[in-house]
This record gives structure tokens, sequence and C-alpha cells, in this order.
């Protein structure tokens, strides 16, 4: 062979052994390609994973330190409509829990409660007690079945309550919370329960002697009605009230006829048992949203929201018929007059009391035992 041919044969080889290499390295490029997206795949995913695993951390803590902070306001209020509503608060803060709901007997033995999650006609209608044989339980629990088909993603189907004990030891309500999965409410969480039900049973307490005191200072002794501080200060809030919203306002001052004749005929404290009654009688007209108070010796005033003063003779007539219909003790019948004032655009709550006075006036001028409104 030629040294022409050698060379030849040399660059053949050469060439061959570089397109080799360069395939070789190119593989080993494409193979660390490979293996680098595959390990920034990887790291992206193990980024996100973290991420997400740090949100619900910082989600974790941040509901933690409001349910602390809601069970350490826990003390701080004497207002019992506001000791249940962060009663419920912080038992929705739970882990693992969806709603709650908490009952609890006011000072008057009437029953309040709050709800968290739920509509407030569930307080009414969602009644828990303990075991038929009255035994004292440290918790119920509870586990809903539905019809099938009839259940969604949203309907309660477990839920735990603990008692609140009052400061006798005596059962004063149940504080409660659900879920919305099959899987029953875990230990934790009723541990997590039964230490907020120690919170807040003594702040109930709290609130409910406030609240009994605060009615005991605005309630009148002899009649059960409120007084007349009480008259002065609810008049000046629903006149507030109304003109903000532009609701009808209407008030009704009455006085005894001749009242000084029983004090004089039959005793002081037969007097005292006619304006008792007489309390008695205008508690069984007056609606729940009506504020009827007792303002002086034998006067006595209602407030009306959302009537004019249509609403307020139709009440006058049916406290009449209530007086009327049957005697008050040895006395006999008893006879009143009723002064009536309706709000208007420029009333302030003097105003309308004053409008209203002048009316009784005017009505015992006119012969006594019948209402004056506004204008007659």
């Amino acid at each position: 062979m030629t040294t022409a041919g050698i060379a030849l044969a040399a660059a053949a080889v050469t060439l061959v052994l570089v397109v080799l290499v360069t395939a070789l390295l190119l593989r080993a490029r494409e193979r660390s390609e490979i293996r680098m997206t595959r390990a920034l795949g990887e790291l992206g995913s193990r980024m996100e994973s973290i991420a997400h695993e740090l949100g619900d951390a910082i989600s974790h803590v941040q509901t933690e330190n409001r349910r602390q902070q809601v069970i350490g306001e826990l003390g701080t209020s004497i207002d019992l409509d506001e000791v249940l509503e962060r009663a419920v608060e912080a038992a929705a803060l739970i882990p693992g829990v969806d709603a709650s709901l908490v009952r609890a007997s006011a000072h008057d033995g009437s029953v309040v409660g709050a709800a968290a999650g739920l509509e407030e006609e569930a307080i009414e209608r969602h009644v828990i007690s303990g075991p038929p044989d009255g035994g004292e339980v440290r918790a119920v629990s509870l586990s809903y079945l539905y019809p099938s088909g009839s259940a969604d993603r949203s309907s309660i189907r477990s839920g735990l309550a603990v008692p609140l004990f009052g400061e006798g030891g005596e059962s004063v309500g149940f504080l409660s919370v659900y879920g919305t999965t099959t899987d029953e409410l875990s230990e934790r969480t009723l541990g997590d329960l039964e230490l907020l039900a120690l919170r807040v049973a003594p702040a109930v307490a709290n609130a409910r002697r406030y609240s009994e005191a605060r009615q005991l200072a605005d309630t009148d002794a002899l009649t059960g009605l409120h007084n007349r501080r009480t008259f002065h200060e609810t008049l000046s809030r629903e006149v507030a009230r109304a003109q903000r919203y532009g609701r009808t306002l209407a008030l009704i001052v009455l006085d005894l006829d001749d009242f000084k004749q029983v004090n004089d005929s039959f005793g002081h404290l037969a007097g005292d048992a006619v304006l008792a009654e007489v309390g008695e009688r205008l508690r069984s007209v007056a609606r729940s949203a009506d504020i009827a108070c007792r303002i002086g010796g034998e006067e006595f005033a209602v407030i009306l929201p959302e009537c004019g003063l249509v609403d307020a003779e139709a009440f006058y007539q049916r406290l009449a018929t209530a007086i009327s219909t049957k005697p008050i003790s040895e006395i006999g019948s008893v006879q009143f007059s009723a002064g009536i004032g309706e709000l208007r655009p420029d009333d302030d709550p003097v105003s309308l009391f004053e409008r209203a006075d002048r009316s009784l006036y005017a009505a015992k001028g006119a012969g006594k035992n019948r209402a004056v409104a506004d204008g007659a």
C-alpha cells in the first residue's frame, strides 16, 4: 500500500472514531439532560409539596392562635350572648370540626344559645341530653345516618357534645361540635372540647350573675316590669333606631284612674296588689318586642316598636279588656286613662314622651277611662 493509501485509511479510521466519540458524547449528554430534567421535576414536585406542607402548617398555627385568642377572651365578657358566640367560634376552630353549637340556661330559666357553621334554627331544634336514666356522662357521641341519596358533602354525619357544669355541679347546658365526614371525631377532638368547656362554664356563670344583677337593677320590684331608668334608656335607643331605618314607633303612657281612693279605702298593701296585678295583665297583652315599664306610682308606659297610632289604640283596647273582664282582688274593677304618641321626623325621646304625656292629661280631662292619641 502506498503512503497515500495508508494516509487515506488513517484518515477514514480517524473520522469513524470521531463520529463514534461524538455519538457517544451526544448520547451521554442526552442521558444527562434526561436525568437532570427528571431531577428538576422531582425537585419541583418536592418543593411544591414542601410549600403545601408549609402553607398547611402556617394555616394550622394561625387557626390555633386564633382559637387561643378567642378562648382567652371568654373571661373578659360579662354578656351571655357574647360569651356563647365566642364559645362556638373557639369550638369551630378545633381541628377536624366543621360546625359547633352551644345551648345554656339563662338565670331566669330560659334557654339561650349560639351556633357556628349552622343555621340559627339549629339552636332551638337540636336538643342534647344525657342518658335516660339520668346518669352523669363525660360526653355524648352522635352519629347521623341519612336515607340513600339524601345527604351531600355538607351534611353533618358525626358529633360530640360535652356538658357545661355550673358552680354547684349541675349541668347548665351542652357544648357540641360536628363533622361532615363519616369518620368519628377523634379522642383528641374530645380532649380539646373538654378543655374548652372548662373555660366556657365559668364564663357562662359570670355572665348569668351579671345578667341577673342587671335585671334586678332594671326591674321594678313590685310589678316585675322595667323601671323608669330603663324606660328612658330604651326609649332613646328605640327612637334612634326608628329614625335611622325609617321605622314607625308608638308610645303609650297609662295612669290608673282615682288610684288614691284605692289606697285611702283599702290601704297601701291592697294598692300594691292592684299595681302588681295590672303589671301582670299588661305583660299578658304585650308582644315580645314591646317594652312595658312602670315609670311612677300608678303610671305605666309601653314602647311599641314598628307600630303606629292605630296599633297603639288596638293595644289600649286589648289592655282595657284584660283589666276589666276580671276583678282585681277585693278592689273590683279598675279603670285607667292613656295618652298615645307616634314618632314624628323631628322628634327626640323627650318630645315624644311629653306629647304622649300631654295626651294622657287630655284623656283625664275628658272624663278618664279612655285613650287620647296625637292630635285628638
